[in-house]
């Protein structure tokens, strides 16, 4: 039975799982996620270009959009510094959320173009 099936609820789903932990520990919320086995969707391959990179963060958003564990893997994204896209988030978006990065992918490359 699918967490979708299940009668788990997203706010009792969300008050079990400490996105700040490590990944495995207490219930692990990746398990629920509608993304689990699809990450060529929410990290970018090498040299993609921008146009790619709307098209398939479009997609992955898509998948976030419905997605029981959106708050707690957005969280887990923000605390840990990831890059990718988390919770419907890229970094670029987190950073301008205040959650800093070494170097944010789309912030960086439009500075470069605008020096």
């Amino acid at each position: 039975m699918s967490l979708k099936e299940s009668p788990v609820s997203e706010s009792y789903l969300s008050d079990l799982v400490d996105p700040v932990a490590p990944i495995g520990s207490l219930i692990d919320w990746t398990q629920f996620a509608n993304c689990k086995g699809k990450t060529k969707l929410f990290f970018a391959p090498k040299a993609e270009r921008p146009q790619a990179r709307e098209r398939r963060e479009a997609k992955a958003k898509s998948l976030c959009a419905g997605c029981n564990v959106q708050v707690p893997c957005k969280e887990f994204a923000r605390n840990n510094h990831e890059y990718g896209l988390w919770g419907g988030e890229n970094e670029e978006e987190r950073h301008i959320a205040g959650y800093t990065m070494a170097a944010p992918i789309g912030v960086r490359s439009r500075a470069l173009k605008s020096a």
